[in-house]
């Protein structure tokens, strides 16, 4: 690869750490995606060096999400709102609404001409509205996360979730499950109760089409399924929607 140009994004999520190779003419050349190791200074160190030697080359590394400041290699920092916009236009070539669903926030951003960032709200404060809120849900229904996607998209019957408190949700599973309530019924209820949490937030701006959804969880085939309910629109998702923030991070390196 020597000779060619080449970036790295990395994103380091609360959850997960994502990075990207990404090269001159803007194509993934490799990525890696591991869960967040509570030593990330050094975890980064890792994926970065592995990626270099991809490269063959001392390749400049931009670094976004809540842990970039720790990334020792960083030539540049940038904010994930800006890199999730310009890694989502990147996969979808469109501008719209692009939403993002975190393990530990939310984000709603309106999205312009090549990814440029025109307004954006942004949940930090309450793990009702992030992906955490499905984590714990799981861990007392014994589930995994990808399980409860899978059974949310799969049915049609659901319960009212009226918790708008992560703590106070899992003791209204408690309660649900002890009246004998179906367990995808739940489940269900539970994703439809986080979607309302975000849509009303992206209510605040203009939600204009295409809906577009990034991060981990639109992986999710009920987050998707009922998003698009919601909005009563139809939800594209970036290529690989948990690196997106790094492909733009990545991006904002090849400008450098």
């Amino acid at each position: 690869m020597r000779g060619e140009k080449f970036a790295i994004g990395i994103d380091v999520g609360s959850t997960a750490v994502k990075l990207v190779l990404i090269s001159g003419d803007r194509k993934v050349a490799h990525f890696a995606v591991e869960p967040t190791d509570p030593r990330i200074s050094e975890q980064a160190s890792r994926l970065i060096r592995e990626a270099r030697e991809k490269a063959g080359e001392e390749v400049p590394v931009v670094a976004t999400g809540y842990g970039r400041k720790l990334v020792r290699e960083k030539a540049r920092e940038v904010t994930e709102i800006s890199c999730h916009a310009r890694g989502a236009f990147h996969f979808l070539g469109r501008e719209g609404t692009l939403i993002d669903i975190g393990g530990q926030d939310s984000k709603v951003i309106s999205v312009g001409e090549g990814g440029t960032v025109l307004d954006f709200v942004m949940n930090d404060k309450c793990a009702a509205g992030t992906g955490k809120f499905l984590e714990n849900a799981a861990v007392r229904l014994r589930l995994s996360v990808e399980e409860m996607g899978d059974i949310a998209a799969g049915t049609r019957e659901e319960v009212s979730i009226s918790s708008t408190c992560t703590v106070f949700a899992e003791s209204e599973i408690v309660s649900l499950i002890a009246q004998g309530t179906d367990v995808p019924s739940i489940v269900r209820g539970l994703h439809r109760a986080l979607v309302k949490r975000v849509v009303a937030m992206a209510r605040t701006l203009t939600v204009a089409p295409p809906v577009m959804l990034s991060g981990g969880v639109a992986k999710n085939r009920g987050i998707q399924q009922i998003l698009s309910e919601e909005v009563g629109l139809e939800v594209l998702i970036p290529e690989d929607p948990q690196i997106t923030g790094a492909v733009g991070a990545a991006l904002f390196g090849l400008d450098t």
